[in-house]
């Protein structure tokens, strides 16, 4: 039976995460009783250590996933751990810094642990909902096989109309020339359609080639005969090249987010590291 990552081994993690939270609650709370927390206090000092070996272990973790080979349970076990002590990491380091705030070092690397918190979460969602949600979107074909699709549609659709009106070669010849796929990161992950049609001697957008079908659909009222039979065909056949565009583009769009998010969370994680480290050695030296 499937086990998720949020009850792996039994929910192990969260387990530990409730207790650490918990302790960590309890102790503020007693001390606060007494004097205003702070990160000077010895429960500050305390859950500061923690919070810094959390934030090590967290991190040495993300380095170590890459490595595994023992399958899927392994990382099942990574994931829940960075689900839970991480979830956990953010109570204990905001107890430990009394919630007293400023423009300082120290702040910076609350914010920093908080940012890559937060976007790990993101991380380990979208690398457990993309994968599934592209497979089943090419049913379980390669993007490659997808592109092979599009060229045989593009050669056939270019065959077919070779021998109809001019107008219509005209546009679907046009369409399929001026189709664009990709582009910038920022139009991967938006998915930005930029494609062109020339429409009548005139470049109108196709984003989606919405403007070609509508302007075959159009045609295809004023059709007769053995021309309206063509263009049926013709309007089937581009429908289903519509659909393989869209399917390259989402499968593109959700690839880029995956490739954004390591580019933004590996550099946020090293930038907490040379936060963490200036804000344990200035307490040291001032403190």
């Amino acid at each position: 039976m499937h086990t998720s990552f949020l009850s792996h081994a039994n929910a192990r993690y969260l387990k530990v995460a409730l207790v650490l939270v918990g302790l960590s609650i309890a102790a503020y709370w007693s001390q606060s009783r007494h004097v205003v927390p702070n990160g000077g206090t010895w429960l500050g000092y305390t859950l500061g250590t923690i919070g810094a070996l959390l934030i090590l272990w967290l991190i040495y973790l993300g380095r170590r996933k890459r490595n595994f080979t023992a399958g899927w349970g392994t990382v099942r076990g990574w994931v829940s751990a960075h689900v839970y002590l991480g979830t956990a990491l953010l109570v204990v380091a905001t107890l430990h810094t009394g919630f007293q705030f400023g423009m300082n070092v120290h702040t910076l690397a609350y914010a920093l642990m908080c940012v890559v918190i937060f976007s790990g979460l993101f991380g380990v969602w979208a690398y457990r909902t993309y994968p599934e949600a592209r497979n089943s979107l090419k049913r379980s074909q390669t993007l490659d096989d997808i592109f092979l699709q599009l060229e045989d549609i593009d050669t056939q659709l270019k065959r077919d109309v070779s021998t109809m009106a001019s107008d219509i070669r005209s546009v679907i010849t046009s369409a399929i020339d001026r189709t664009e796929i990709g582009g910038g990161i920022y139009a991967q992950i938006a998915g930005r359609d930029n494609s062109k049609v020339v429409i009548a001697g005139e470049v109108h957008r196709n984003a989606g080639q919405l403007n070609v079908v509508a302007w075959l659909v159009q045609r295809l009222t004023t059709a007769e005969g053995e021309e309206s039979k063509k263009l049926a065909a013709l309007v089937r056949d581009y429908g289903a090249r519509q659909q393989l565009l869209q399917v390259i583009r989402t499968d593109i769009r959700f690839q880029g987010i995956q490739d954004v998010w390591l580019y933004v969370h590996i550099p946020l994680s090293i930038g907490l590291l040379a936060a963490l480290l200036t804000h344990v050695v200035s307490v040291f030296i001032y403190w």
